[in-house]
């Protein structure tokens, strides 16, 4: 029974892949499948009749969206455009350009609503949107591109690549909704409306994705069929430099010389008191290239930044060094109560990509009273953050999107003060719960993974959770908890981490009701302290007593394959197992 169903699999699978453009990997994965069905076909008969033809793309299609959460959707839209045609090339093109076209009439149709909207929140979020949806469409931009130009030892990361920056253009969307919390007209409900379709289309090119990695680790087809079958498919493959996708190696003397010494020679010197070439961030990010092919080193010397610093698109590769966590610090104020939405209360925001921050503080000074306040939000893929702090009440870091790696950093707060849809990890991190208001608990993370099929989670690996010295004394006046989960898949992961006796009992927090209580995953595993006692954890559905080898999946080698650029910027970094906490 099982090995017809394997049989059954890798017959679907063979509809799906020989000759698409996209999966040199798929071609890969269905090879026995292919050699298994040759003489069947070859003895058939010819089918080149219409109805023939029709039935064949109404099988692929089927085939096409059977992974998807939104089956009718996925095979009306192809069914709409695709013809009769069944060649799954033509099909992928078709998911991946539906998809582009709806968000961009969303865009449009935002851009209208945004130009008769008067109220000021309503304004401010469709602002947001507008940005959010054009980064929306980048993304996708960019998985086609990537499809096209990637190499046979590439295909995991092709696959990683297109299911990471797939997801964030999803969070996008949905970061666009949640900026209309609290709004008091009727934009918000016009733009779920507006979104809707986009995000089932969004949705459904993932899930598809998704199932081809998986597939493909299912089979594991070795490197030598590959091989051939890449020679059959060249000609199939368009011709797209890696220029902009790959990773300049490091000057590795250099930087290992900085992380012993502190010594690296920068691009650009940043001073307050005039002994470096300008006396602001945003100064010096006007030096960086465009699109820069190489680490552009700004060093920001010690002093307290009174300004808010936005990393754009298109400044990719800059790496930010200052004087210490507590020496050389930005900060900022903006926050909720004042009538920012949270996306934009940032003091710093990396939206470039391969940003890597050394020694740097950032703050917002908000305070708690002022609730949403966040001090730094990152969704530039690839982000690399050590020995950096970030400080502030509520929202402290937004980890928005992509892929982020922090180490031996601080970060403080009160409420959710990690937060976000990210692929990040945090290594022998130190997470300080402040002093909240009165009535106020704290919780550390809110992780807000909203599709099943999301690669996004936070891992929290070697690090400690501890109170403030200022609410070390009142710490068990307001309670204290690990996670709530922000959407309905929300993923967290405590590993190798110190809890101190701060922690309630429970360890876990609703959101809302019974929302993701039961369809989250958070999992606790060789963690010590007084916090980490897991016999009275909370009973939900989602959370989870992991083996060692299910949370070594969760390690950055295996999770994000951080070897591939992480170790390329020669910051400390354990890959796997956490043998130390030093």
């Amino acid at each position: 029974m099982a090995d017809r169903q394997a049989a059954q699999r890798i017959r679907r699978l063979a509809i799906i892949g020989v000759s698409s453009f996209l999966l040199v990997a798929m071609a890969v994965a269905v090879t026995v499948g292919v050699s298994m069905n040759q003489s069947d076909s070859e003895s058939s008969q010819p089918k080149d009749n219409n109805k023939s033809h029709v039935s064949d793309s109404m099988k692929a299609v089927t085939d096409l969206c059977h992974p998807t959460d939104y089956k009718k959707e996925c095979e009306d839209s192809l069914k709409s455009e695709a013809g009769n045609s069944s060649d799954p090339k033509q099909l992928i093109k078709i998911v991946f350009n539906v998809t582009i076209r709806s968000v961009g009439e969303s865009l449009q149709k935002t851009r209208l609503i945004h130009e008769i909207e008067i109220e000021p929140r309503s304004k401010m979020a469709l602002d947001s949107c507008m940005h959010l949806m054009a980064l929306s469409i980048d993304e996708f931009r960019k998985s086609v591109q990537n499809m096209g130009s990637f190499d046979l030892a590439g295909v995991d990361d092709m696959l990683m690549n297109l299911k990471v920056w797939i997801s964030g253009a999803i969070t996008y969307q949905q970061t666009c909704l949640d900026g209309f919390q609290n709004t008091t007209s009727p934009a918000g409900k016009q733009m779920q409306d507006v979104l809707k379709l986009t995000m089932i289309h969004s949705s459904n090119i993932l899930a598809i994705i998704n199932d081809f990695a998986n597939s493909l680790a299912q089979l594991n087809i070795k490197s030598s069929t590959s091989r051939r079958l890449l020679e059959d498919f060249e000609s199939d493959r368009p011709v797209l430099g890696h220029g902009d996708l790959d990773i300049p190696l490091w000057a590795e003397v250099g930087m290992r010389r900085f992380l012993a010494t502190g010594k690296l020679k920068p691009h650009v010197v940043v001073a307050k008191d005039g002994t470096g070439k300008v006396r602001s961030i945003n100064e010096a990010l006007k030096m960086v290239p465009e699109n820069n092919a190489k680490p552009f080193v700004i060093y920001v010397k010690e002093g307290v930044y009174h300004e808010y610093v936005h990393v754009m698109k298109n400044l990719t590769r800059v790496v930010m060094i200052g004087d210490g966590g507590d020496k050389t610090r930005v900060t900022g104020n903006r926050n909720f109560v004042d009538g920012i939405g949270t996306f934009r209360t940032a003091t710093v925001a990396v939206d470039g990509d391969f940003f890597v921050a050394i020694k740097m503080g950032f703050e917002n000074s908000a305070g708690p009273e002022k609730h949403q306040a966040v001090a730094l939000r990152v969704q530039g893929d690839m982000a690399v953050f050590y020995r950096c702090a970030m400080d502030g009440y509520q929202d402290t870091l937004y980890a928005h999107a992509m892929r982020q790696f922090y180490r031996d950093c601080t970060i403080s707060g009160t409420v959710d003060f990690v937060f976000g849809d990210a692929m990040s990890v945090f290594q022998n991190c130190t997470f300080i719960v402040r002093k909240p208001l009165e009535e106020q608990q704290c919780i550390v993370t809110a992780q807000g993974r909203k599709e099943r099929h999301q690669p996004t989670g936070i891992v929290i690996q070697g690090g400690s959770i501890v109170a403030d010295p200022n609410f070390y004394p009142d710490r068990f006046k307001n309670k204290v908890y690990l996670a709530r989960p922000w959407k309905i898949y929300s993923r967290t992961i405590f590993m190798d981490t110190f809890m101190d006796d701060l922690i309630q009992p429970e360890g876990f927090l609703p959101w809302a009701g019974t929302l993701g209580l039961d369809t989250c995953y958070y999992a606790e595993h060789s963690n010590d302290g007084p916090g980490s006692d897991k016999s009275k954890r909370a009973k939900w559905g989602g959370i989870k007593n992991i083996t060692p080898q299910q949370a070594n999946t969760y390690t950055p080698l295996n999770f994000f394959k951080g070897d591939k650029w992480i170790k390329i910027t020669r910051i400390p970094y354990n890959p796997s197992s956490w043998n130390s906490k030093h």
